[in-house]
């Protein structure tokens, strides 16, 4: 039978389950990748558990996200990392080296290969044919374990490219069209796979913009085939060797189907606050400009550099914009400045940054209140720059800077000049030196782990009870992401090896009172709307809410990562059998639970007393869930096993 490139990754890591969209199947995973944001209770997990060493193939550790280092806090976690990967045989990549996604497809990305990350944007690497997803930390820390990996079957969506992108237009442009179309939850429930002639006009690092912000979609993940472009991209890092061609069979079918002409596509941008909220460019030209920033794991090639780089060569960015330069890699920046490009940057007017995160996650260069920000970074959720009224744009590098030049938000075909050609080099600069391998098994065994005084341990939860009384303490609406449910930044991210810490700024975005009513009140609820928990796959957005007496949450639907690491700390995940219930529900109302641990173990219905009245809710949990959730979690279930 005639199939696609994902349903052929699927089924050769197939362990239990029917391929059957919505069907729980379980995978096998080959590699692991963690970032110091989620990594640090990754370790903690593993600890937990008592690993003695790691199970995959290979696992790798980054430290891309927290590299302010304005006290102890960071550094410490940064030496805990350190040691933990020594101690449990995992690849350290150390503060500078760069964003995770950008170094593991240089150095590791395999095609064929399943990846298993604690970072929402993993299915980057989907871009040179790996199934590779985005989960929880704890989820990521079972595999590393030797566990399989759960999830529902998805659909596949077949996207079709033909075409040629026009001049000043680019990758980012592709996935924008995505999001135009689709908006932030047409991905849901599915993978999308590219394929068709449009693709022999992507390069490896195209493909990896398009793929990476699939999962602002709602995407399971986003699949390409390994095909010879990227097996050029892979002799050009001296791992020829590790190529496998893997393409969808001649006359495959997808569940679901689009189309995407890439000649007929002009620049596009996101407007705040959410990636979903794209028009053409030419529609806001004209509005004031404060930022420009390049970067990040969205934007991570070379080209995302060099093209900026030749379009500034000689001029100068207007003086009344802040122009952010943040390298994906070290590697990339070194090959950036043998090349030129560095220097023109440099001489037009760009502050440069370290290899890493920054910016993106909240961690430096935060625009000014109100102040227009135009990033090539994949998420504009509010404050999420490290502003709370912030206002930032999601666009290409060409827009970005032919906006930087302007001084206000330009339209790049409306320049001057010609829209540069860039060319890759055939040997771009390759750095291993920051990459630190692991110890062989038996000196893993002499290792300690070096923990500061900000790591505390994971607190313990207990299984779900019979009964539960629960106030509401929160209604929010809409496509609620965890950069509001627990948001990043520089004043936040160095706690998240510190749970009692870290609680205290849950839901402060939305609501500043919320932590303090929560730890009065102890066990309640809160109310959410369509897409609850998009975004990031943080676990701290569901572990330190529990902390605080979160017991259930009710919601019109949720996002697949967030909806899972309610479960994983033992967070009952309830949906509307009406939708219409949502408006009886109000912050402030009671949920009176009675039968629960039954009525949750013996069907998918539950029902609870909301003052004289009765109101049904549905879940959508596998028997495996069940157990876990009646356990209190995962960590605890893992436990009571042994």
């Amino acid at each position: 039978m005639a199939d696609n490139v994902a349903r052929k990754l699927i089924r050769d890591h197939l362990i239990d389950g029917e391929m059957t969209p919505g069907t729980e199947i379980a995978l096998r995973i080959d590699q692991s990748l963690t970032q110091d944001a989620t990594g640090t209770m990754v370790m903690l997990e593993l600890e937990a558990m008592q690993l003695d060493r790691v199970k995959t193939e290979l696992s790798a550790q980054y430290v891309d996200h927290n590299l302010i280092q304005e006290d102890f806090k960071n550094p410490d976690d940064h030496l805990f990392l350190y040691s933990a990967c020594q101690r449990f045989g995992v690849w350290f990549s150390r503060a500078g080296n760069g964003v995770s996604h950008a170094v593991h497809m240089e150095r590791f990305g395999r095609p064929g290969k399943t990846l298993l990350g604690s970072d929402s944007h993993t299915p980057a690497a989907g871009s040179m044919g790996m199934l590779a997803i985005g989960a929880g930390g704890l989820e990521v820390a079972m595999a590393m374990a030797g566990e399989p990996f759960y999830t529902k079957m998805p659909e596949i969506w077949g996207v079709e490219l033909t075409g040629e992108l026009p001049p000043w237009v680019s990758a980012k442009d592709v996935i924008l069209e995505m999001l135009r179309r689709h908006d932030v939850k047409g991905g849901v429930g599915r993978i999308i796979e590219y394929y068709g002639p449009g693709l022999a006009n992507l390069t490896a690092m195209d493909r990896h913009v398009i793929a990476n912000m699939g999962a602002e979609l709602g995407a399971t993940t986003t699949v390409f085939p390994a095909d010879d472009e990227v097996r050029r991209f892979l002799r050009t890092q001296k791992r020829e060797d590790d190529f496998t061609e893997l393409t969808a069979d001649p006359g495959c079918d997808y569940d679901v189907h689009d189309s995407i002409d890439l000649s007929s596509l002009e620049p596009l941008i996101a407007k705040p606050t959410s990636p979903g909220n794209v028009v053409p460019v030419r529609e806001v030209a004209g509005e004031s400009l404060y930022q420009a920033y390049i970067g990040s794991s969205a934007n991570p090639g070379y080209r995302d550099f060099a093209m900026p780089a030749m379009m500034v060569a000689g001029r100068r960015v207007d003086p009344r914009v802040s122009f952010d330069i943040n390298p994906s890699s070290r590697a990339i920046l070194e090959t950036l400045t043998r090349e030129g490009h560095l220097a023109d940057l440099i001489h037009g007017g760009a502050r440069l940054h370290q290899a890493g995160c920054n910016g993106c996650i909240g961690m430096g260069q935060a625009p000014a209140s109100g102040r227009n920000s135009l990033r090539t970074v994949p998420r504009n959720f509010p404050g999420r720059s490290g502003t709370k009224e912030d206002a930032v744009f999601l666009c290409s590098p060409e827009t970005a800077t032919a906006s930087a030049l302007r001084g206000e938000i330009t339209d790049p075909r409306e320049l001057d000049f010609d829209c540069p050609t860039v060319v890759e080099p055939d040997d771009p600069v390759i750095n291993e030196d920051l990459l630190q391998p692991p110890p062989t098994a038996e000196e893993s065994r002499r290792m300690e782990l070096a923990k500061g005084p900000n790591i505390a341990s994971l607190p313990d939860f207990e299984g779900l009870p019979d009964e539960l009384d629960l106030p509401v303490l929160l209604k929010v609406g809409d496509n609620i992401s965890t950069d509001e449910i627990m948001r990043a930044g520089a004043e936040v991210l160095p706690f998240r090896s510190n749970i009692p810490a870290i609680s205290r700024f849950v839901y402060d975005v939305i609501d500043e009172t919320y932590p303090e009513r929560a730890q009065e009140t102890g066990d309640h609820a809160i109310v959410g709307g369509e897409n609850y928990g998009q975004g990031s796959s943080r676990e701290h957005a569901a572990i330190a809410p529990r902390y605080l007496g979160l017991r259930a949450v009710v919601a019109k639907n949720y996002a697949r990562i967030h909806w899972q690491n309610l479960v994983n700390f033992g967070v009952l995940p309830l949906t509307f059998a009406e939708p219409a219930d949502y408006d009886r529900l109000e912050q402030g109302g009671r949920l009176r639970f009675e039968g629960l641990r039954d009525a949750v173990r013996d069907g998918s219905r539950v029902t609870a007393r909301l003052g004289d009245d009765s109101i049904e809710f549905e879940h959508a949990l596998s028997a495996r869930q069940v157990e876990l959730l009646l356990a209190g979690g995962l960590i605890n279930w893992m436990r009571d096993r042994q």
